[in-house]
């Protein structure tokens, strides 16, 4: 049964950056609520299993509670933990598996908020959807293949496999070595003419040794053309090649959900980066009292803003609302 729910605030996303919001709604005893079309910090989870933060688990402190880590860098497994704690230690009021299907703005400057499950009324909406779960696409014939994955989880689904991994920034360099070091047999699909150079740099090295000695394959100045069963078919320098395959590992990005910001009526800007309208000062949308949190704020820039950098967004917006109260 839909029914209506009567909010100060509804933040949309929870992940880091809508938990942050959350607990700044909590100070200030605002009436919240946090939806959350998948898991808690559903980002965090899609992370590869053994995946180390390039932060110090102090920079990625909020709330006021401590984030203890064995090492200095946490891995994906001590920040689901982390995130839980948050969670509970303030009863975040978060729910989850409810995905917000569309928003309108009433004739008094109210926000209804529909999602899967209920209608929400609001006086203000944050939008902390990062960019994470979505996946930059090739656009190419037999994307949608099984065997390919734009996610990538652990390497032992791979070992004694032929693995094609398209890119190469941080995420494919990572993805290729480990799982050739557990046993794949790699080829690297790279767009450009050399690996990137922001490459991590106990990382470059190893992958630039590693196909220099032919130990993993690279294809540079290359696209997939088309992914089969058993094959895919590469545009390369000299043509056509035809490779035998039996995963593909499309580690070439990510990018907010634009379909879903034009939908609720966030404009794009027409600029390189394709960055949501707003203001830097008050992080508020073109939409009045509609607010955009976290790593989202960046567009297509997405290595320009991280948890540890967006830990203070929360602040500033709360800040606002609270004022226009």
């Amino acid at each position: 049964m839909i029914t209506s729910q009567t909010h100060d605030l509804v933040i949309i996303g929870g992940g880091p950056a809508g938990l942050a919001c959350a607990i700044e709604a909590r100070k200030h005893k605002l009436n919240y609520i946090v939806l959350e079309r998948g898991l808690l910090v559903n980002s965090i989870f899609n992370f590869p299993a053994n995946m180390t933060f390039f932060s110090t688990s102090q920079k990625l402190e909020i709330g006021d509670v401590p984030f203890i880590s064995h090492v200095d860098k946490p891995t994906r497994r001590e920040a689901l933990e982390y995130y839980r704690r948050i969670y509970e230690s303030w009863k975040l009021k978060v729910n989850l598996y409810e995905e917000v299907i569309n928003m309108q703005c009433q004739a008094d400057g109210l926000y209804v908020v529909k999602t899967s499950k209920n209608n929400y009324v609001s006086q203000a909406v944050i939008v902390a959807t990062g960019f994470y779960d979505t996946p930059r696409l090739m656009n190419v014939p037999g994307e949608d293949l099984p065997n390919v994955k734009h996610f990538y989880d652990d390497a032992h689904h791979y070992v004694g496999q032929k693995v094609l991994v398209v890119g190469a920034a941080n995420s494919a360099c990572d993805v290729a070595l480990e799982t050739y070091y557990k046993g794949a047999k790699v080829t690297m699909a790279i767009r450009e003419d050399h690996i990137y150079e922001k490459v991590k740099y106990w990382i470059r090295p190893n992958i630039e040794n590693r196909i220099k000695e032919g130990s993993i394959k690279a294809y540079f100045n290359t696209m997939v053309k088309e992914i089969k069963p058993k094959e895919v078919i590469l545009n390369t320098p000299d043509g056509e090649v035809v490779l035998e395959n039996d995963f593909v590992l499309a580690m070439i990005g990510y990018l907010p959900d634009y379909a879903f910001l034009e939908k609720i009526g966030i404009e794009i800007k027409d600029d390189e980066f394709r960055h949501p309208a707003m203001s830097p000062d008050t992080f508020e949308s073109n939409l009045p009292n509609v607010y955009l949190a976290g790593v989202i704020q960046a567009g297509l820039h997405t290595s320009k803003l991280f948890i540890e950098n967006t830990r203070h967004h929360g602040e500033i917006i709360i800040s606002q609302i609270c004022e226009r109260r």
